[in-house]
């Protein structure tokens, strides 16, 4: 019987230039999306799928992450003297009693497959999920992982997260190759890194969500550089084909590319409109927005 999947690893060590010059002292993933960072959203993510131990792959620069997933002893004297019960459960709230947090440093920007490599040590023995924070999933009834975690109980093998994207942006993502075993499974033939339109396989592509074997980081320790001269996740997940089986899961939700600007914009925009007390004024402020020439130049 497989081990239960209840260590996640987050890689986020990268430079995010894509939001320079907002992330020159700010780490991507501490971007808001309404009053929440893009990191919390996906640390909430790992824990509703019942995964206890968070690894963060971190840089000299990501010290507002740590800081973050912390205790604040001023902040919470201040809110509790203050009476701000409801802020001060918020800031206490952050992540739940018995999740633990621990932070590995990746010295050289080598790329993902690196990245996840660096929390071989912490890892261990153990299957483990990957997230990338940047990749915000609204999944309405139960997280991306936990359906993720679920199939994996089911099949104990590795599983991509996967969606269609369009055919002419098969260039932002791996792009796997696959035989269908049901609607939202299916069994990974190849997969390839960011190929060209006309040389995809398929347009099924891995977004930022993993469940992966051990077996792994043996892989990805004889993975030599790929594309961008970094080790790259998806030659290591090529290679680990030939050992066992990989399934692609067509995960139930929307997908926000929030490391680009205008996903990130849709996100703020959607979850605006979605949140608890914002969402009555939000909306109609959206409402008057749209009835302006504002919109329509």
């Amino acid at each position: 019987m497989s081990k239960p999947v209840r260590k996640v690893v987050f890689p986020v060590a990268g430079m995010g230039t894509r939001f320079l010059p907002a992330t020159k002292a700010n780490p991507k993933e501490m971007l808001p999306v309404v009053d929440k960072p893009l990191i919390q959203y996906a640390a909430e993510e790992a824990v509703a799928a019942g995964c206890d131990q968070l690894i963060f792959v971190t840089s000299s620069s990501k010290r507002s992450i740590e800081d973050h997933f912390d205790k604040n002893f001023e902040l919470e004297t201040q809110l509790a003297e203050k009476n701000k019960t409801e802020l001060l459960e918020i800031v206490q709230d952050v992540l739940p009693k018995g999740v633990n947090c621990v932070y590995v440093r990746q010295a050289e920007a080598l790329g993902l497959g690196h990245a996840v490599l660096c929390a071989k040590d912490v890892v261990g023995d153990e299957p483990f999920a990957v997230i990338l924070a940047d990749d915000l999933i609204d999944s309405k009834s139960k997280s991306c992982l936990a359906q993720m975690s679920a199939v994996y109980d089911d099949r104990g093998c590795s599983i991509l997260g996967v969606e269609e994207v369009d055919p002419k942006d098969t260039e932002k993502y791996g792009i796997v190759s696959s035989s269908v075993i049901s609607e939202q499974l299916s069994k990974v033939e190849s997969i390839v890194e960011k190929p060209a339109p006309e040389n995809a396989p398929s347009n099924l592509g891995v977004v930022g969500r993993y469940i992966l074997s051990p077996r792994i980081f043996e892989v990805l320790e004889n993975t030599a550089r790929g594309a961008g001269n970094e080790i790259q996740l998806t030659d290591a997940i090529s290679s680990l084909l030939e050992y066992e089986h990989v399934i692609a899961y067509k995960f139930e939700g929307t997908r926000y590319d929030c490391g680009s600007k205008l996903g990130y914009m849709q996100a703020t925009v959607e979850y605006g409109l979605n949140h608890s007390s914002l969402g009555p004024d939000f909306k109609a402020y959206l409402k008057s927005l749209a009835s302006t020439e504002f919109l329509n130049d």
